[in-house]
């Protein structure tokens, strides 16, 4: 009986745990939202009401059809996208080697791709910021997803250096046994069973894209993402439109995180553990 009880209070203890993380997270989006879509005149009552009794599409309008908000919208999706392809193309086949491939320096190179994320941003930013100044890539997409693809990619490749280590040698072994390439068996017998870390890794690559403000303020001027087109627009701007462009930066990396979230549970259950 005491270990059904014990049992019991740790059920009940995680079901807290997770209730506790959710309004943790969920709370400020929901507030977020509420104050972006509510009416100017409520946001100026006191006290503040908690419920959705005024809402209004204008402060969102107005906010949209601001100068720049669209073009930054289409950079930060490009930059993403780009960083998301770069970091995969680079990240996943060096997991692989890592995961796989015993050599000389293997911790210590593991623990050298962290020192980029060890330094600020800025330490970056500035001295790249040079280099694509003579290279002619300032004010340019590409060169915010390079600087993002970098970010992202020490994370990438441990991620799914961890995930590749879960899935036996012992299968692409078989592949190539029954005639399948080594290149064959990574792409048929590997690569579905890293899915959910190879989707984990996407999900945190374009995250840390869309919110990276710094660098993308210091290496352009016109082609600006959204997050530094509203941290330079909004800075001295009404509180509503501060709270809309906050919206606005939340909003499109949730339905990224939803639209992937279906590959990592879906394929979670192939996995080896």
């Amino acid at each position: 009986m005491s270990r059904r009880s014990a049992a019991r209070r740790r059920t009940v203890g995680i079901h807290l745990a997770c209730v506790a993380v959710t309004l943790f997270m969920g709370v400020p989006i929901y507030l977020i939202a509420l104050a972006a879509l509510s009416s100017r005149e409520s946001l100026n009552r006191f006290p503040l009401s908690l419920l959705p009794v005024d809402l209004s599409t204008e402060t969102m309008r107005v906010f949209l059809d601001s100068t720049g908000v669209i073009g930054g919208f289409q950079n930060s999706v490009e930059v993403g996208l780009l960083s998301l392809i770069l970091s995969l193309a680079l990240g996943v086949p060096a997991g692989y080697a890592v995961a796989r491939y015993a050599f000389r320096g293997r911790e210590p190179y593991q623990l050298f791709l962290l020192l980029t994320r060890a330094l600020p941003i800025v330490v970056l930013s500035v001295p790249l910021a040079r280099v694509f100044l003579a290279s002619g890539l300032y004010d340019t997409t590409y060169a915010v997803a390079l600087l993002h693809t970098a970010l992202a990619l020490p994370t990438t490749v441990l991620i799914t250096s961890a995930i590749f280590v879960a899935v036996p040698v012992e299968h692409e072994e078989a592949a190539m046994i029954f005639g399948a390439s080594a290149p064959q068996a990574f792409a048929r017998v590997v690569l579905p069973q890293a899915l959910p870390g190879i989707a984990a890794a996407a999900i945190f690559t374009f995250v840390t894209s869309w919110n990276e403000v710094l660098g993308a303020a210091v290496l352009t001027l016109n082609r600006r993402t959204l997050p530094a087109q509203v941290l330079s627009t909004l800075a001295d701007s009404p509180l509503a439109f501060r709270f809309a462009g906050g919206f606005a930066l939340v909003v499109p990396a949730l339905v990224f995180i939803a639209f992937m979230r279906r590959y990592l549970l879906n394929m979670w259950g192939t996995t080896i553990r």
